[in-house]
């Protein structure tokens, strides 16, 4: 036991490290080859996941109109699940589901990539010739992801709100326009600004966790999918922890 938690230690310090060293490369991010790369990584990870978030945003926002107007309704106060779906996915739904997603998405396949990488001995020969793998491969991922993961996390809000406003009109009763004016009288700047903080470090974590986890890939092929498991899982308990604190730091 106390073995394992130094390692984790060992671990998240070394992490910690990585991210530190790609933080400082993002001065280069300008230069030709890191911005056509950083565009390239937005377009994979972003563009690449709008089908699946705009399902899984859509379905929540319907599944928590639906839940909260039953019960609202016996009260005969349902004409407010606007403003509950509304603060639900700008505060915890929207950065939360779009993290996993990109998590089980992306993350793992930088993971695999960088894991295969290693162990073909890629990158030891860009060390051999002189190429910082952080600058060349990390940071160009890690800008893609500050940049798409709250873009896509107020993308998903959209769409939650969207699929929550269906339902009410449907399923409800709730017209349209008293929903969009409750969602819209309820919600605050505080919790767009909480949300898109929550989703940034949401993929810094999915980015480090799966490059750090790449890196230190051993054991050939078995190693490749031990990376891939453990980046989608530690990226998993990192987004709910870390989710929770900043609801706490911000909201009690």
């Amino acid at each position: 036991m106390g073995r394992e938690v130094v390692s984790a230690c060992r671990n998240a310090g070394r992490a910690m490290l990585l991210l530190a060293e790609a933080i400082l490369c993002i001065r280069y991010v300008m230069t030709r080859r890191s911005r056509r790369e950083a565009i390239h990584q937005m377009f994979v990870g972003g563009i690449k996941s709008l089908t699946v978030i705009t399902v899984v945003a859509s379905f929540t926002g319907m599944i928590l109109a639906l839940q909260t107007g039953i019960e609202m309704r016996r009260f005969g106060q349902e004409v407010y699940i606007g403003a509950a779906v509304m603060v639900s996915m700008l505060r915890e739904m929207g950065p939360f589901m779009t993290g996993l997603i990109l998590a089980a998405s992306v993350g793992s396949s930088i993971a695999a990539q960088m894991g295969t990488m290693v162990v073909s001995e890629e990158i030891a020969a860009l060390e051999l010739m002189s190429i910082n793998p952080v600058r060349y491969l990390v940071m160009p991922r890690l800008v893609a992801m500050m940049i798409m993961t709250p873009l896509l996390s107020f993308y998903s809000c959209i769409m939650g709100v969207v699929g929550g406003g269906i339902v009410g009109m449907t399923q409800l009763n709730v017209p349209w326009a008293a929903y969009i004016d409750n969602a819209i009288r309820f919600a605050d700047n505080k919790d767009l600004f909480v949300g898109m903080l929550k989703a940034f470090l949401f993929g810094v974590i999915i980015v480090i966790t799966a490059c750090h986890q790449g890196f230190a890939t051993t054991q050939g092929a078995v190693g490749v999918g031990n990376a891939t498991r453990r980046t989608v899982i530690i990226s998993f308990l990192s987004i709910l922890v870390v989710g929770y604190m900043i609801t706490r730091f911000f909201y009690v």
